[in-house]
Protein backbone atom coordinates (compact mmCIF):
# COMPACT_ATOMS: atom_id res chain seq x y z
CA UNK A 1 0.00 0.00 0.00
CA UNK A 2 2.87 2.62 1.12
CA UNK A 3 4.39 1.35 -2.59
CA UNK A 4 1.21 2.57 -4.51
CA UNK A 5 1.19 5.58 -2.35
CA UNK A 6 4.25 6.42 -3.19
CA UNK A 7 3.98 5.94 -7.04
CA UNK A 8 0.83 8.06 -6.90
CA UNK A 9 2.50 10.64 -5.35
CA UNK A 10 5.90 10.18 -8.15
CA UNK A 11 3.15 10.08 -10.95
CA UNK A 12 1.07 13.06 -9.59
CA UNK A 13 4.98 15.46 -9.22
CA UNK A 14 5.67 14.27 -12.93
CA UNK A 15 2.79 15.32 -14.08
CA UNK A 16 3.09 18.48 -12.15
CA UNK A 17 6.28 19.14 -13.43
CA UNK A 18 5.37 18.44 -16.68
CA UNK A 19 3.13 21.24 -16.99
CA UNK A 20 5.22 24.14 -15.58
CA UNK A 21 7.41 23.33 -18.16
CA UNK A 22 4.75 23.56 -20.75
CA UNK A 23 3.32 26.98 -19.43
CA UNK A 24 6.33 28.78 -21.17
CA UNK A 25 6.79 27.23 -24.25
CA UNK A 26 5.73 29.12 -27.40
CA UNK A 27 3.89 27.39 -29.68
CA UNK A 28 3.86 26.12 -33.37
CA UNK A 29 1.07 26.69 -36.13
CA UNK A 30 0.22 23.14 -35.74
CA UNK A 31 0.19 22.86 -31.82
CA UNK A 32 -2.12 26.07 -31.91
CA UNK A 33 -4.57 24.12 -34.22
CA UNK A 34 -4.63 21.10 -32.26
CA UNK A 35 -5.10 23.48 -28.58
CA UNK A 36 -8.07 25.51 -30.69
CA UNK A 37 -9.55 21.58 -31.51
CA UNK A 38 -9.27 20.82 -28.01
CA UNK A 39 -11.40 24.24 -26.65
CA UNK A 40 -13.90 23.27 -29.14
CA UNK A 41 -14.64 20.02 -28.31
CA UNK A 42 -14.82 20.83 -25.05
CA UNK A 43 -17.80 23.69 -25.85
CA UNK A 44 -19.34 20.86 -28.51
CA UNK A 45 -19.53 18.52 -25.21
CA UNK A 46 -20.31 20.97 -23.43
CA UNK A 47 -23.58 21.72 -25.21
CA UNK A 48 -24.24 18.47 -26.43
CA UNK A 49 -23.21 18.88 -30.00
CA UNK A 50 -22.85 14.91 -30.86
CA UNK A 51 -23.02 16.44 -34.58
CA UNK A 52 -19.58 18.55 -34.57
CA UNK A 53 -18.03 16.29 -32.42
CA UNK A 54 -19.14 13.02 -34.26
CA UNK A 55 -17.30 14.82 -37.27
CA UNK A 56 -14.03 15.13 -34.84
CA UNK A 57 -14.21 11.70 -33.02
CA UNK A 58 -12.70 8.85 -35.45
CA UNK A 59 -14.72 6.21 -35.75
CA UNK A 60 -12.63 3.65 -33.73
CA UNK A 61 -11.59 5.90 -31.17
CA UNK A 62 -11.37 4.63 -27.53
CA UNK A 63 -12.77 6.67 -24.45
CA UNK A 64 -11.13 5.83 -20.83
CA UNK A 65 -13.28 7.38 -17.85
CA UNK A 66 -13.37 6.82 -14.00
CA UNK A 67 -16.18 4.72 -14.66
CA UNK A 68 -14.79 2.72 -17.90
CA UNK A 69 -13.76 3.27 -21.31
CA UNK A 70 -15.97 2.63 -24.51
CA UNK A 71 -16.10 3.64 -28.44
CA UNK A 72 -16.96 6.52 -30.53
CA UNK A 73 -20.46 5.47 -30.59
CA UNK A 74 -21.11 4.93 -26.60
CA UNK A 75 -19.88 8.10 -25.91
CA UNK A 76 -21.51 10.04 -28.62
CA UNK A 77 -25.04 8.49 -26.89
CA UNK A 78 -23.60 9.50 -23.29
CA UNK A 79 -23.50 12.49 -24.36
CA UNK A 80 -26.54 13.32 -26.18
CA UNK A 81 -28.50 11.60 -23.61
CA UNK A 82 -27.56 13.46 -21.27
CA UNK A 83 -25.45 10.78 -19.05
CA UNK A 84 -22.60 12.73 -18.66
CA UNK A 85 -22.99 16.77 -19.32
CA UNK A 86 -19.77 18.36 -19.39
CA UNK A 87 -20.63 21.12 -18.15
CA UNK A 88 -17.64 23.29 -17.85
CA UNK A 89 -13.97 22.71 -18.99
CA UNK A 90 -11.66 24.87 -16.49
CA UNK A 91 -8.29 24.72 -18.32
CA UNK A 92 -5.32 25.46 -16.65
CA UNK A 93 -2.13 23.83 -18.45
CA UNK A 94 -2.07 22.67 -21.37
CA UNK A 95 0.61 20.90 -23.41
CA UNK A 96 0.80 19.65 -27.27
CA UNK A 97 3.68 17.05 -29.09
CA UNK A 98 3.17 16.19 -32.33
CA UNK A 99 4.92 13.27 -33.53
CA UNK A 100 4.36 12.75 -37.48
CA UNK A 101 0.90 12.24 -37.94
CA UNK A 102 -0.25 11.68 -34.66
CA UNK A 103 -0.67 15.03 -31.92
CA UNK A 104 -1.06 13.81 -27.76
CA UNK A 105 -2.25 17.04 -25.68
CA UNK A 106 -2.37 16.96 -22.03
CA UNK A 107 -4.64 19.51 -20.35
CA UNK A 108 -5.03 20.04 -16.13
CA UNK A 109 -8.41 20.90 -15.93
CA UNK A 110 -11.22 21.08 -13.40
CA UNK A 111 -14.48 20.11 -14.77
CA UNK A 112 -17.78 20.53 -13.85
CA UNK A 113 -19.99 17.51 -14.73
CA UNK A 114 -22.97 16.57 -13.91
CA UNK A 115 -23.15 12.68 -14.12
CA UNK A 116 -26.18 10.57 -13.07
CA UNK A 117 -27.96 13.45 -11.87
CA UNK A 118 -25.71 14.82 -9.91
CA UNK A 119 -23.27 17.73 -10.45
CA UNK A 120 -19.91 17.34 -9.71
CA UNK A 121 -15.98 18.78 -10.00
CA UNK A 122 -13.51 16.97 -10.58
CA UNK A 123 -9.90 17.93 -11.01
CA UNK A 124 -8.01 16.05 -13.89
CA UNK A 125 -5.07 15.13 -16.28
CA UNK A 126 -6.68 14.70 -20.01
CA UNK A 127 -4.85 13.24 -22.72
CA UNK A 128 -5.78 13.63 -26.11
CA UNK A 129 -4.96 11.84 -28.77
CA UNK A 130 -5.14 13.22 -32.56
CA UNK A 131 -4.49 11.54 -35.85
CA UNK A 132 -4.32 13.50 -38.75
CA UNK A 133 -6.13 11.85 -41.98
CA UNK A 134 -6.43 13.49 -45.22
CA UNK A 135 -5.82 17.14 -44.02
CA UNK A 136 -7.85 16.62 -41.03
CA UNK A 137 -7.37 15.99 -37.10
CA UNK A 138 -9.77 13.04 -35.73
CA UNK A 139 -9.39 12.31 -31.60
CA UNK A 140 -8.43 8.91 -31.36
CA UNK A 141 -8.28 8.46 -27.80
CA UNK A 142 -9.85 10.68 -24.77
CA UNK A 143 -8.31 9.50 -21.42
CA UNK A 144 -9.18 10.99 -17.82
CA UNK A 145 -7.14 11.03 -15.08
CA UNK A 146 -8.45 11.58 -11.78
CA UNK A 147 -5.61 13.87 -9.75
CA UNK A 148 -5.31 14.70 -6.01
CA UNK A 149 -5.52 18.57 -6.52
CA UNK A 150 -7.69 21.41 -8.08
CA UNK A 151 -6.56 24.48 -9.93
CA UNK A 152 -3.39 25.53 -9.79
CA UNK A 153 -2.03 24.63 -6.64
Amino acid sequence: MKTTIIGLFLIFLGAQVLFAQNETKEFSVAEMEIIQLSKDKWQWMADKNVDELSKLFHEKAEFVHMGGSWNTERELEIIKSGGIWYKKADIHNVSVNIIDNTAILLNRIDLLAVVGGNEVTNPFIVTEVYVKQDDTWKLGSLSFTRTMSRGDN
